[in-house]
């Protein structure tokens, strides 16, 4: 008896890390999107905007089904990927474009992030 209640007790967790999981992902893409939505394609966009939506519909059904969870949560996955590598990509032209003034760039004139890094004294103090 207790091995099955155990097996219950597993299975149940397993449904509860799952919902979590897609939980998050509905808000990490909320979340995304607000913050990174214009560097994101229109068409890709869409994409990731109706797969959110699905896989909320789905968090939000009574009872909720753990397979149809998963299938949307991976389907989110997906068309996130491939809007990543598209963005990553036309980062990489970017640069191949611009040159390598980029930040890292430093070293001999290139491009600068804010103020000038200036050395200045100070002192230690310790107040105990």
């Amino acid at each position: 008896m207790k091995l099955k209640l155990t097996q219950v007790q597993m299975r149940l967790e397993k449904k509860k890390q799952k919902i979590n999981e897609a939980d998050s992902m509905v808000f990490q893409t909320e979340k995304q999107l607000e913050e990174f939505g214009d560097k994101v394609p229109a068409d890709k966009k869409d994409g990731i905007v109706v797969a959110k939506d699905d896989l909320k519909a789905a968090l939000a059904a009574e009872p909720k089904n753990v397979e149809e969870i998963k299938a949307k949560l991976e389907t989110l996955n997906t068309v996130w990927q491939a809007a990543s590598e598209e963005i990553y990509k036309a980062q990489q032209d970017a640069e191949a474009q611009g040159g390598a003034a980029g930040p890292e760039a430093n070293a001999e004139g290139g491009a600068t992030t804010g103020a000038e890094a200036e050395d200045v004294e100070f002192e230690e103090v310790n107040e105990k």
